[in-house]
């Protein structure tokens, strides 16, 4: 009994480790890796290959070598067991779980280090990227607009970097719904470090954490443009919010488009620099996108029709767009509101000099006061304050 068992383990961990081998064979790579197994019929046929046939595949002679004495094979042993040792399921090109959007891309990962719900990889998502250096409207318009796309059923998937990223997962996390971060760092690396809470929360809600690279991966800087190509290939869109000229939403935007993915943009004030990457996507033919629904409108049916509909309990209050809605706010509310700015910071002894006439400044501060309590306007520090969606 415990022999056939042991036959079914070694049976169902084999082809994982073959995957998982070739993805650590030095030189070789994703691409290179596919067509030695395209051209021998198989990643077990690899394995059985002699150096002779491994290197008339025309890989380098280091990865040939590699392969054809068992080196490869030991490092993928040491690797699993590492992996196993932290909660971590490796996910391989040939599963059924593995992205089938991601594998239809040029250069797909051999695995993905998963951590979380495997299932959630698969399911309908949308990229939500910007810079790591937001304005208040740039965070404001990320989390609301990842809350409602949340609550409609669509994964959000993004980096976990610091800024955009970042207010793209709270969103998600705020609708109660399911947020994918992709690192670029091993799947046991937290980077940022202050947002492991947020990692733990993705997790909490039945999301998951990935990664191409092997455990205990640092941040290496050229790891990131390399991963972005993994946001945009997992989604059947990408959402950019704010992003300067030269910077990583650029790369991802630009995969999207090699990748036949939808974009999408949110405008920003033309004077600020991080309004250069979403209104010249949009000068080039991005969907402009002031609310959920302008992204939901441009879903192919059948990914509509997979995805789950908001109910009254969990679809979020009010609907992100560019301009403010005062709704049933109160007269005095309604003044101040009108006076804050999405795009920058106004000060208190602004607010009440301009309205002193009108109002006394304990109204100003009861109205601010309800105003942060409906979740409208948001306090800086230094007494600042910025309208929020």
């Amino acid at each position: 009994m415990s022999a056939a068992g042991s036959a079914v383990v070694k049976t169902k961990e084999e082809p994982t480790l073959e995957w998982l081998a070739l993805w650590l064979t030095p030189g070789l790579g994703p691409t290179r890796a596919r067509r030695v197994v395209e051209h021998l019929g198989s990643a077990a046929a690899v394995f059985r290959a002699s150096l002779t046939e491994l290197e008339a595949t025309g890989i380098l002679a280091s990865a040939a070598q590699s392969l054809a004495t068992g080196k490869s094979m030991e490092l993928a042993r040491e690797e699993m067991a590492r992996a196993t040792a932290a909660g971590v399921e490796i996910v391989t090109i040939d599963d059924s779980c593995y992205p089938q959007q991601l594998k239809q891309i040029y250069d797909p990962p051999l695995v993905l280090y998963v951590r979380g719900q495997v299932e959630v990889i698969s399911q309908p998502g949308i990229a939500l990227v910007g810079t790591r250096h937001p304005t208040p409207y740039g965070s404001g318009m990320a989390e609301r607009l990842a809350c409602d796309l949340a609550a409609h059923g669509l994964v959000i998937i993004s980096g976990m970097a610091r800024g955009v990223d970042t207010a793209g997962h709270r969103g998600a996390i705020a609708a109660k719904g399911k947020t994918v971060a992709v690192f670029g760092t091993g799947i046991d690396v937290i980077y940022p470090k202050e947002n492991s809470r947020l990692s733990e929360q993705i997790l909490a809600l039945g999301g998951a954490l990935i990664s191409e690279f092997p455990i205990g991966t640092s941040a290496f800087p050229q790891n990131f443009p390399i991963r972005n190509r993994i946001i945009s290939g997992m989604s059947v869109g990408v959402l950019v919010v704010e992003a300067a000229e030269y910077s990583g939403t650029r790369i991802t935007a630009r995969c999207a488009l090699e990748q036949n993915r939808d974009v999408f943009a949110v405008p920003g004030n033309v004077t600020n620099k991080n309004s250069w990457g979403p209104n010249t996507l949009i000068k080039q033919g991005a969907k402009l996108v002031a609310t959920w629904e302008d992204v939901w409108e441009e879903l192919p049916t059948e990914v509509r029709l997979l995805l789950t509909p908001a109910t009254p309990e969990s679809q979020p209050a009010g609907t992100a767009s560019l301009f403010g809605e005062e709704g049933e706010l109160a007269p005095h509310e309604k003044k101040i509101f009108a006076l804050l700015k999405a795009d920058e910071s106004t000060h208190i002894d602004e607010v009440v000099e301009r309205l002193e006439p009108e109002l006394s400044s304990s109204e100003i501060f009861a109205a601010l006061f309800e105003l942060e309590l409906a979740g409208k306007v948001r306090q800086l520090p230094g007494k600042n304050f910025v309208k929020i969606f």
